[in-house]
């Protein structure tokens, strides 16, 4: 079974990620009409990595996230619980570190990171609110938090092509590019099962981050979400 079930259960979830991996990135840019750099330089920018910065990118995936932090002079940890993500990650980036963890269990000590980012992972962690506070336990006091993750369209016209899209258009297109178009059912359900803005900056709170705030990217189909340990 390519696909998950949005109970998450983490084997089915790895195992579908195993199987999109040889494909991901070149499906990811078609179904985002090439959104996806625009939204990955975003989340550079929030970041604002200084040199000697150790960034902590979770659910790396490829390490296509992770690769722009090396470059802004960061040492940048890519990690994912998908170990056909990190195959194919490390045959692409091998100076990159690529670490295999769990997002509620990750493998770092207390006050690790000066900042932690994840990109459209956090809903695919099998439960978000301990997966955020233990991004919270790695991070430094002070260092700061980027989630950038799918949300929900403001203007009402634009969610109802939005809804339309992800769950009709999406699989189609899926079908043609991926190398597992099944998951890719799993994907457009979770996100229109996902938290909007305001629940996800409420969610980030009760997990320990300071000063929660959003940013909407692409009329709000995607929301950059900060905060501060």
């Amino acid at each position: 079974m390519a696909r998950a079930a949005l109970d998450k259960k983490p084997a089915d979830v790895r195992r579908m990620f195993d199987a999109v991996a040889r494909r991901y990135d070149v499906t990811n840019d078609v179904l985002s009409f090439g959104q996806d750099r625009r939204w990955r330089k975003v989340v550079l920018d929030a970041v604002d990595p200084s040199y000697g910065d150790t960034v902590l990118d979770l659910a790396a995936g490829t390490g296509t996230s992770s690769q722009p932090f090396a470059d802004a002079g960061a040492t940048v940890v890519p990690c994912d619980f998908s170990l056909g993500m990190l195959q194919v990650g490390k045959q692409q980036l091998p100076d990159l570190p690529f670490t295999a963890g769990d997002g509620t269990r990750l493998p770092f000590r207390d006050g690790t990171f000066d900042a932690v980012t994840i990109s459209f992972g956090l809903r695919n962690i099998v439960d978000p609110l301990p997966g955020l506070a233990e991004m919270r336990r790695v991070t430094k006091p002070g260092g700061r938090l980027v989630v950038c993750e799918f949300s929900h369209p403001t203007w009402s016209p634009w969610r109802t092509v939005y809804v339309e899209y992800l769950m009709r258009a999406l699989p189609a297109v899926a079908r043609a590019v991926s190398s597992s178009p099944d998951a890719y059912v799993y994907l457009a359900e979770s996100i229109r099962a996902w938290p909007d803005q305001a629940g996800l900056a409420a969610m980030i709170a009760d997990a320990g981050w300071r000063q929660p705030e959003w940013l909407n990217l692409s009329g709000g189909i995607v929301a950059l979400h900060r905060a501060t340990a």
